[in-house]
């Protein structure tokens, strides 16, 4: 999903994900510490946190009580944006929101009833 753009990729509707954010408020943000800028790729080092010696996860999701990824701005339901989006790491650039591409995503759909939001 490119939030930048604000048509969803069937160009049909506005981009959920700019209101919605409950994903990056939801989920540990989990992934390969090499994805960070320190191991050669691009996601900040600076807003991870160590889980192993090979995993990192983004700051704010290794919770589960207050999760939000350090990199979201705005309010969850209202207007949201990741503040790191084209250097955000592997997780994120692969969850797709409900619906998209025809097909249901079932986290998608708990993480944002979880914030008192309806399906996509």
């Amino acid at each position: 999903m490119d939030a930048s753009n604000p048509k969803s990729n069937n160009g049909d509707n506005l981009n959920s994900c700019l209101q919605c954010g409950a994903c990056c408020g939801f989920f540990r943000v989990s992934f390969y510490w090499a994805e960070a800028d320190d191991g050669g790729g691009l996601t900040p080092a600076s807003l991870t946190e160590p889980i192993t010696p090979f995993i990192r996860c983004m700051q704010g999701t290794n919770s589960t009580v207050h999760c939000r990824c350090t990199a979201l701005e705005g309010e969850i339901g209202q207007a949201v944006s990741c503040n790191i989006y084209a250097q955000r790491p592997s997780p994120c650039r692969e969850f797709l929101r409900s619906g998209e591409n025809g097909q249901e995503n079932g986290a998608c759909n708990r993480a944002r009833a979880r914030y008192g939001l309806p399906p996509l």
